[in-house]
């Protein structure tokens, strides 16, 4: 069996991703926390700061189900696959539910909120798919999918940490 497609041979990417993601949640609440007030008075961000935190969460998960000692490919595949539509399914329903500033434009919605969502949700249902059928790249969805969740979830914790005072 080829890399792609043996979760075991993913356990040392999934501790770091694990990690990383578990620190940058860390920061997002520290972020939130200072600048609550602030972020409670612009409509558009508290389902901001959720779907960041949902974000920070997408490689969270991915990372924890890579460390399960001797989990069949099956199981991983399903687990991927059930974990990225069910995230993708709450990013739609947190922005099909946010309130939108005056100035949120259409591309600013697209980019800054769907994209990154469709990016990171999207690549780890083909993780799961394609680990499920052995074919079209199995687990290296997951580098596209983790690098998404941690960029613009960067991004969304740079706008409520700095972006927001100014």
């Amino acid at each position: 069996m080829t890399t792609a497609y043996s979760g075991a041979a993913w356990a040392g990417f999934g501790d770091a991703v694990a990690t990383a993601a578990a620190a940058l949640a860390g920061l997002l609440l520290v972020a939130v926390s200072i600048n609550l007030r602030q972020i409670l008075d612009i409509p558009s961000l508290p389902s901001r700061a959720a779907q960041t935190l949902i974000m920070f969460a997408t490689p969270l998960v991915a990372g924890i189900l890579l460390v399960v000692p001797g989990q069949a490919r099956v199981a991983l595949g399903a687990e991927m696959l059930a974990t990225g539509l069910a995230i993708g399914g709450v990013h739609a329903y947190l922005d099909h539910n946010a309130e939108r500033g005056e100035q949120e434009t259409l591309w600013y919605r697209v980019v800054g909120r769907i994209a990154p969502a469709i990016t990171s949700c999207g690549c780890m249902v083909a993780a799961g798919a394609t680990l499920l059928s052995q074919a079209g790249g199995g687990l290296y969805w997951l580098v596209p999918s983790v690098l998404a969740a941690l960029i613009f979830g960067l991004v969304n914790v740079w706008v409520l940490l700095v972006e927001i005072l100014r």
